[in-house]
């Protein structure tokens, strides 16, 4: 049995957890497969914010390993400590993979950088076949924020250093995103093996969600819901959601409801603002996958809410916001994203940042049930046939099978020529 590690620095550790959970299903669906797998992930649990307790889960019961990195831990998503605590944790993984690092293939998340050139250096050391999964771009998420003009490039050089030794070492690589999925081809790299896999979601899960949770949404039956789920950030445009909203209420709508799913460092503003100008929107903070799900299908519109200069992609949310089967308006810039909303038809892209826009979107659709209905059916078809993951994430298996063979080939044909120049050299004296 061939032992595969799978390692991402903010992975939850098993689904009780907050937090994203591609890793540790990744880390489920191998051994399905065949393979022994240590999902390796960080002390430090990036949802919450806090040192994971022994006590926080039962590794017994899962069906792959768990290794926890030590790492200090950092109080907010874009902060110097992060970077601090990323260096630590780098030292951390290396300390382990030179003691421990028994693997046949490394499977590794990127960002943090400097993480995943850690791991991929030692899988060269090692000879052993590596895959990147590019989940984010790392400078160039952090430029929204920190803009220097003048000191970016040498503040975040380390970043891209890191970046290319990682693309250069891959074998393989995964992509959340096509754009993510060609970006280590931008910068040379050795690698024969290249996918696609959105991050999806197990769509059987999302719809016993909502059967065991859809009659607990307290949704009155006159009131016409628009949903974002996600994180409160830099990157997430909720002011102007609040705004649209406003603006739908100034324009005789009394019955449409801005919901807000999630939680994070905005927040405390944002319910200021709604406050503040009697918008009326709903803060359900962070709420349990399944009830998510339901909230997500007994909405009316989703929306996938960015500001001009993010640069997301197509994330994680998006495979629960198509399972719902209800009509999206997207507002991110991603030009591969607004081109599957136009192609797959089952929403409508908006410019960011304008509240009038956004509202008359709303409007549109608020109006046209039939275009809805339309909509969400085409929503949910593209769900069943590119984000679940029982069927999409079968390519990164067949991914490692290959390398893992090729590998194997080639350390019998290396063989082969070590006894053969052998062979010549005892009949040559």
């Amino acid at each position: 049995m061939k032992k595969v590690a799978v390692i991402s620095a903010s992975s939850k550790i098993c689904n009780q957890e907050k937090g994203s959970n591609r890793f540790c299903y990744l880390a489920e669906f191998l051994p399905r497969a065949g393979f022994q797998v240590d999902l390796i992930a960080s002390t430090f649990q990036h949802m919450e914010k806090k040192q994971r307790l022994d006590t926080d889960v039962n590794v017994n019961d899962l069906p792959y390993g768990v290794v926890q990195i030590y790492e200090p831990g950092y109080p907010k998503n874009i902060d110097l400590k992060r970077i601090k605590s990323h260096q630590i944790l780098a030292k951390s993984l290396k300390k382990h993979l030179e003691n421990h690092g028994d693997y046949d293939l490394i499977y590794c998340a990127i960002p943090p950088n400097n993480v995943a050139a850690v791991a991929a250096k030692y899988a060269q050391t090692a000879k052993i076949p590596f895959i990147v999964d590019v989940e984010d771009l790392w400078p160039e998420a952090m430029e929204l924020v920190f803009g220097f003009p003048v000191l970016k490039d040498l503040l975040f050089y380390p970043f891209k250093r890191d970046a290319r030794t990682v693309f250069a070492a891959a074998d393989g690589v995964v992509g959340t995103s096509q754009e993510y999925a060609d970006r280590p081809f931008r910068d040379k790299t050795q690698a024969r093996f290249k996918e696609v896999v959105y991050v999806g979601n197990e769509l059987a899960a999302f719809d016993q969600g909502v059967l065991d949770n859809r009659d607990t949404v307290a949704k009155p039956d006159d009131e016409f819901w628009v949903t974002y789920a996600g994180t409160l950030g830099a990157s997430y445009d909720i002011k102007t959601m609040i705004l649209a909203g406003k603006e739908l209420k100034n324009r005789g709508y009394d019955k449409i409801r801005m919901i807000v799913l999630g939680d994070g460092p905005t927040r405390k503003e944002l319910e200021a603002l709604d406050d503040q100008i009697g918008a009326g929107t709903k803060f359900l903070g962070y709420c349990p996958y399944p009830y998510m799900a339901a909230v997500l299908t007994c909405s009316d519109i989703v929306l996938n809410s960015f500001v001009k200069k993010a640069p997301q992609s197509i994330v994680t949310k998006i495979g629960d916001y198509l399972a719902s089967g209800r009509p999206m308006i997207n507002t991110c810039s991603s030009p591969e994203f607004r081109n599957m909303v136009d192609s797959e038809g089952f929403g409508v892209n908006v410019e960011a940042e304008d509240a009038g826009v956004l509202a008359d979107a709303v409007e549109q659709l608020y109006l046209n049930p039939e275009m809805r209905q339309v909509m969400g059916q085409k929503a949910r078809v593209l769900a069943e046939q590119k984000f679940d993951r029982p069927r999409i994430y079968q390519k990164i298996v067949d991914m490692i099978n290959e390398l893992i063979q090729t590998m194997l080939l080639s350390n019998v044909e290396s063989s082969k020529l070590a006894i053969h120049i052998q062979t010549l050299k005892l009949h040559f004296y």
